[in-house]
């Protein structure tokens, strides 16, 4: 039997990992590389000594230039069996994972790349590349990333990005919040600087911090203070602030157990 060709990669560098698209020039969205990027997802899930993930595009011109069109017109009328239920649980799987998670962008993310994109926690641009939501020149809809975007730019720009499919550029990207940081060369080289600055942190504090600050999306504010509370207790109750504490006091760089 023929072993089905490798679209997505898992590298991993010490307590950083590295998920590299790889279904040629563009990326494109396929059912393939969505099963695949759905294991790589699932594996670090797992890895409990792994504190930062990259996402990026490898080689390809594009992170990921979206959805193969190609795909559409078979599955018309199953579109939720066969495309849309699978695809919204890779991308929930994908923002659901404990680690920061960091999207280096080197070239265009669009439509189902840049859905991609959003389900990271942070988005690092290289300078002159563009992202946005072509899907209405198509007829079509980004719905997962219609819920993002709202979140990260507001109603009125979402609709701004979503009604007329403009590729929105470098500057706007961050002046809008879509983006983290703007890379003059490397998107990948800044995405791994930025890993390398978190893995070094609290593992323990980063994974509670980024779990209340999505709790925060969808509950009161007082649920959220009492999820605080909890958190916090758990921080000090670590072995990590300890040493933190310890390292502190003697000058020098901590070294976190994540326990």
């Amino acid at each position: 039997m023929a072993t089905a060709p490798a679209l997505v990669q898992t590298i991993r560098r010490g307590a950083v990992a590295e998920i590299a698209l790889a279904n040629g020039p563009l990326n494109l969205v396929t059912r393939a590389m969505l099963r695949q990027l759905n294991q790589a997802v699932c594996e670090l899930a797992r890895e409990p000594d792994i504190r930062c993930v990259i996402l990026h595009g490898g080689d390809a011109r594009a992170f990921c230039a979206g959805s193969d069109i190609r795909e559409f017109g078979p599955i018309r009328h199953d579109a939720s069996e066969q495309k849309i239920l699978f695809e919204d649980m890779v991308l929930r799987n994908l923002a659901r994972l404990t680690m920061p998670t960091i999207a280096a962008i080197d070239g265009p993310a669009l439509g189902g790349g840049f859905e991609l994109a959003l389900c990271c926690d942070l988005r690092v641009l290289r300078r002159g590349v563009s992202v946005g939501f072509p899907e209405c020149h198509l007829g079509g809809l980004a719905g997962n990333g219609a819920v993002r975007v709202s979140r990260l730019v507001g109603p009125a720009r979402a609709k701004q990005m979503l009604f007329t499919g403009e590729q929105i550029d470098t500057e706007r990207a961050l002046d809008w919040g879509l983006a983290n940081f703007v890379a003059d060369i490397s998107a990948l080289e800044m995405a791994r600087k930025v890993a390398g600055t978190i893995s070094a942190r609290g593992p323990i504090s980063n994974r509670l911090a980024k779990e209340l600050v999505e709790q925060s999306q969808d509950e009161p504010l007082d649920a959220g203070l009492l999820r605080s509370t909890v958190a916090q207790q758990n921080i000090f109750d670590s072995d990590d602030l300890q040493e933190g504490a310890a390292a502190f006091f003697q000058k020098r760089a901590p070294v976190f157990s994540g326990r």
